[in-house]
């Protein structure tokens, strides 16, 4: 069966090529005309002319091909699918990086970043205070002056510790809590003060009204030993009692234990501190050291802080003691060494914020403020001083009333202090 077009029969087709010839002449270009089915009658359709074969475009030199009636603008010469002369597919030629937009991007995203990281900070470590301190609670306070003052408290609270860690940083198993250390903090437009207050000191307990009782003390003129006010009632007594004896108001309470202190020195690593010649045993507080510079970890530093007997019994060498390695704590950690590298910072503010007692209007920006401030005293830029004492009464220091006067004056006016203390 002939299944060719009309027009088309074997003997058309050539058996030079692609029918297995070994000729290597090249075959000419020819073209191939559609195959179409002659119209059918009562299709509508016209039959194509000559023989059934759709009359083919004609090459027009310079034009391209006459496609003839209805052309619709193919076969221009152009070649598809690279519209724009570029690679396949009508990509073109590649535009180069616009670096200027994605550094802006980049950045925006770091500073993103960065703002909900330091909100993330912010807020975890505000929730770890322990706002415990109710200053509401004391009375009869005097108006507050220029600046802001804290009382920072060591005790010697012993929660939380196992009993192996109670033998092992010499705290004993007294219960209760006792204040080991207080200071006055001061800052403001003339740089930073650093007041210890001797626990021995002799001061007079006021009139005051109970912490959890709500009742009212009368002051009977008693005289105690400062440590003695905390032991009876509380931070809230405390307060009350250094505010009555000096006439200065305090604007915040901060608290921390053995435990916490020891943690915050491990946290960064350790502190360094120059030992006084002669160096230093007591077997009380565990504190065994040789003259000269050295770090200490959490055990030792708390044992240098405690250090009494090694030091003649002294409470005023011991006050000094205490000022200066809290001054090089608060030097160490606040350098970038410890801010800007996560491994310290967090740890390190974990482990004074599990401990930290502070007073319900105490703030982040507070407490670093007062962590400012003791690094500027222990870089030279503040004056740190014993409160001044005149004598003794009874085994408890008397303070010189004069002396503290000015003292406190100048506090309260944000002035340069000319006293010296002991």
């Amino acid at each position: 069966m002939n299944d060719w077009p009309d027009g088309w029969s074997d003997d058309n087709r050539s058996n030079r090529y692609g029918g297995g010839s070994a000729s290597a002449q090249p075959e000419s270009a020819r073209v191939m005309r559609q195959v179409r089915r002659p119209a059918t009658p009562g299709s509508g359709r016209s039959a194509p002319p000559y023989g059934g074969v759709p009359q083919q475009p004609t090459y027009v030199d310079g034009q391209g091909y006459d496609e003839g009636p209805g052309h619709d603008g193919y076969n221009t010469g152009q070649v598809y699918g690279t519209p724009d002369g570029g690679g396949p597919g009508g990509r073109g030629p590649r535009s180069a990086p616009d670096w200027r937009r994605r550094i802006k991007w980049t950045a925006l995203t770091l500073v993103t970043l960065l703002v909900v990281v330091s909100v993330g900070t912010y807020f975890w470590a505000d929730s770890k205070l322990h706002r415990d301190v109710d200053l509401s609670k004391v009375i009869d306070r005097p108006e507050a002056g220029e600046g802001t003052n804290y009382l920072i408290v060591g005790s010697d609270s012993r929660a939380g510790m196992s009993s192996e860690e109670k033998k092992k940083l010499h705290t004993g198993s007294a219960e209760g809590k006792r204040t080991d250390s207080m200071m006055i903090l001061h800052t403001g437009g003339n740089g930073s003060t650093l007041i210890s207050l001797p626990r021995d000191s002799d001061v007079e307990i006021p009139t005051f009204k109970g912490s959890e009782s709500g009742k009212t003390y009368q002051g009977t003129g008693r005289h105690v030993k400062l440590n003695a006010a905390y032991a009876e009632d509380g931070p809230e007594l405390l307060v009350r009692t250094v505010e009555f004896n000096t006439g200065l108001h305090i604007d915040h309470y901060v608290e921390i234990g053995f435990a916490g202190f020891a943690n915050i020195v491990d946290s960064v690593g350790g502190v360094e501190i120059e030992i006084p010649k002669g160096g230093m045993k007591d077997t009380k507080s565990g504190a065994d050291f040789e003259a000269g510079k050295q770090t200490l970890d959490g055990q030792q530093a708390l044992a240098f802080v405690r250090t009494r007997y090694a030091l003649a019994g002294s409470d005023l060498d011991r006050t000094k003691n205490q000022q200066k390695f809290l001054s090089a704590l608060a030097n160490q950690v606040a350098t970038p060494g410890t801010i800007l590298n996560p491994f310290k910072l967090y740890p390190t503010m974990s482990a004074g914020l599990d401990t930290l007692i502070v007073d319900k209007d105490m703030g982040l920006f507070d407490l670093g403020d007062m962590f400012w401030a003791m690094k500027s005293v222990s870089g030279g830029e503040g004056t740190s001083m014993n409160m001044p004492i005149s004598g003794s009464t009874g085994g408890n220091l008397v303070w010189d009333k004069a002396k503290v006067k000015t003292l406190v004056n100048e506090l309260k006016n944000d002035e340069k202090v000319t006293v010296s203390g002991n």
